[in-house]
């Protein structure tokens, strides 16, 4: 194309402007600590939640439509744990000491919480989360004891610290796992510091027979019997064997000779070793509780052959225990056990505790004594009989629980309420209150 050609063509018109941009999004106000935090935060996010964050993402562009986004699939990776509390269980069971209580309640999700007086009573503490409760154990257990709680999902023993001996139960719940500590002091009371009546002297002072002391769980049975061994370890020389799941007062050996077993480190079971007692020429068999028919067949051949034999039992009063032994026999064997029990029996405690006037608490009694109108009574099963011969035998040492309440109330240790709420039959222990009786 010539020059004068190109003149000739019409101009080229201009290009349109380009749209404009955008406005971009403001930008995040400017925070030094924004990345910190959020890299703390990343670290407690597990991997699989972690690649999904908003903070790794880039934000969806303006005016798009967010779609939910689908969870994860699941990761092998184990989530980074928490970390524990400062709080340790030796911190909780000093307290425990120091103010007194009987027993210590920790478990996952919960608040710590105490037994004070035989009553529940809430700590200022977080909530127990699976972290602090799992080094709580490795405070007081082996990795064994806490394998084979993990297998059993069910513990009993005791540890001992400088100042208490403690009995654990560790178990599964329905929130976790969880505990309690029972604190017994390493120095056994004895009968006049208790307070306990004149007739466990004479008791303790059997060559041969059962002893049983009875009462529910948290009734001082255990405390009871300790001062009873105690008084014999102190005043006679025997030979004293004792059988306990786990062992909680600890006897050292003075007049007499003290051997402890425990179920489960001693000892398979407790009929084994009551079994296996009877050849290591004991005076006296503690026996912790006779659970099963086995065990109380052993306890009866015992005391039918020359012991004397100490047991527990979880009933409420003295009568009811002897029911409570035969019906653990057939109808064909009660007879025969009836027979067996009138002749071993040399006496049965039923104990319980009651708050007093001064917050403390004391135990009252229902003391059955074997005496030859009680043998045939038992025999023939006239139970109704011995509750009344208990009532008029105060001479023999027996008393019922209404009179031991009645005694105490009397001495001024507690109200007028609680004997009644503490009465095995109210209506009685109000006759008592009114002077009708």
């Amino acid at each position: 194309m010539t020059e004068s050609q190109s003149r000739n063509l019409p101009p080229v018109p201009p290009a349109p402007p380009a749209p404009p941009a955008p406005p971009a999004p403001p930008a995040p106000p400017m925070v030094t600590s924004v990345t910190q935090r959020n890299t703390t935060q990343l670290l407690q996010i597990p991997a699989e939640r972690r690649a999904n964050s908003p903070t790794n993402n880039a934000p969806p562009p303006p005016g798009a439509t967010q779609r939910p986004v689908a969870p994860p699939p699941m990761s092998n990776t184990p989530a980074t744990p928490p970390k524990p509390s400062g709080l340790t269980l030796s911190q909780l069971i000093h307290e425990a000491f120091e103010q007194g209580f009987s027993d210590v309640h920790v478990g996952i999700g919960e608040i710590p919480r105490f037994r004070n007086k035989g009553e529940i009573q809430t700590t200022n503490y977080p909530e127990v989360d699976k972290a602090t409760f799992i080094n709580w154990l490795r405070e007081i257990m082996t990795d064994a004891e806490i394998q084979r709680f993990q297998d059993n999902l069910e513990f009993d023993g005791a540890t001992q610290y400088e100042f208490a001996r403690i009995r654990i139960n560790v178990f599964d719940s329905l929130r976790g796992y969880a505990m309690v500590l029972r604190l017994i002091p390493l120095k056994i009371l004895s009968m006049d510091q208790l307070r306990l009546p004149p007739v466990f002297r004479d008791i303790c002072h059997y060559h041969k027979g059962l002893i049983l002391v009875t009462g529910p769980t948290g009734s001082g049975k255990s405390t009871t019997m300790a001062a009873m061994v105690d008084y014999i370890n102190r005043e006679m020389p025997k030979h004293i064997i004792t059988i306990e799941d786990p062992i909680e007062f600890v006897h050292q050996s003075r007049k007499s000779l003290v051997k402890q077993r425990e179920v489960g480190m001693h000892t398979r079971k407790f009929d084994n070793a009551l079994k296996a007692a009877l050849r290591e020429d004991p005076d006296l068999i503690l026996v912790g509780e006779m659970r099963d028919k086995e065990t109380v067949n052993t306890a009866l051949k015992a005391a039918q052959t020359g012991h004397l034999v100490m047991g527990t039992l979880h009933t409420n009063s003295a009568v009811k225990t002897i029911e409570r032994i035969l019906n653990l026999y057939s109808g064909d064997e009660q007879d025969a056990m009836r027979v067996a029990i009138s002749e071993s029996l040399v006496a049965v405690i039923a104990q319980g505790l009651c708050r007093t006037t001064d917050g403390k608490r004391a135990a009252f009694h229902d003391i059955l004594i074997n005496t030859e109108a009680v043998k045939e009574w038992i025999k023939d099963g006239k139970y109704d009989e011995i509750t009344e011969l208990m009532k008029q035998a105060s001479f023999d040492g027996m008393i019922t629980m209404n009179q031991s309440l009645f005694n105490l109330y009397q001495e001024g240790r507690i109200t007028e309420e609680t004997a009644i709420e503490m009465s095995p039959t109210s209506n009685e222990m109000q006759q008592f209150l009114r002077g009708r009786v």
